[in-house]
């Protein structure tokens, strides 16, 4: 009885991780397609396949739903910003950013999709996060690459906007996935192209970032202006 009990509830927070984890999947096609205003609690819940009253003890309201969406998105993508950090080698972090970013536009479109949309609409949920945490990272990371640049182990780029460049690279292959298919004469893009495009994303930025000892940068304006936000 008591080995029962006590086995209870690492049993239960796997039925709760494994029913919010399908709340968030279903969430995101859901809100992907319709939007946080055209989206309803019973078009989720029939998606995850559960009861509306299930949704309601994990989510007591639909933007408690859609908040998550966006966390849980802009956690995996920054989580691996990790890797940028002074002491790594700078190409191999940029590839390993670069092909993390593909990866996450390849398994989860749909929640790529509902932060454009977000974004498009003016970020009513996370501006502030945007303004704050979000900056501050970039800020940090930033700084990295300048040090990057100084010692000569990258070509002189500005640190703000290569991180502009790259997500606008790499989230494009979900958020305007349709486009990309259309201009590849196909009507969905398989996992051999989506590889294909990784490896030219991932080109693309090498090529760019690969040091010329001839040139060395000062860190940038905008890396210092970001550093010490007002």
């Amino acid at each position: 009885m008591q080995a029962a009990a006590m086995a209870a509830p690492p049993h239960r927070q796997r039925v709760r991780d494994r029913n919010q984890a399908a709340l968030l999947r279903a969430a995101e096609r859901v809100f992907a397609r319709a939007g946080f205003a055209g989206a309803t609690v019973a078009d989720i819940a029939r998606e995850a396949g559960m009861p509306k009253a299930n949704l309601h003890y994990y989510y007591p309201e639909k933007r408690d739903l859609y908040r998550a969406v966006l966390d849980n998105i802009l956690a995996l993508w920054l989580g691996e910003t990790d890797g940028l950090a002074a002491e790594a080698e700078p190409l191999d972090a940029i590839e390993a950013y670069i092909r993390a970013k593909m990866h996450f536009s390849r398994t989860h479109a749909d929640a790529s999709r509902v932060f454009a949309n977000e974004l498009l609409h003016g970020a009513p949920e996370i501006g502030a996060y945007l303004r704050t945490e979000l900056r501050k990272l970039v800020a940090t990371k930033a700084a990295v690459i300048d040090v990057w640049i100084r010692e000569g182990r990258i070509a002189p780029l500005d640190p703000v906007h290569l991180f502009f460049a790259m997500w606008a690279v790499t989230q494009t292959y979900a958020d305007f996935d349709t486009q990309v298919a259309a201009v590849l004469g196909v009507r969905k893009v398989s996992e051999r192209q989506h590889e294909e495009a990784t490896e030219a994303a991932v080109a693309l930025f090498l090529r760019a970032a690969r040091p010329d000892t001839a040139k060395r940068q000062k860190p940038s304006a905008n890396a210092t202006n970001a550093a010490n936000p007002a």
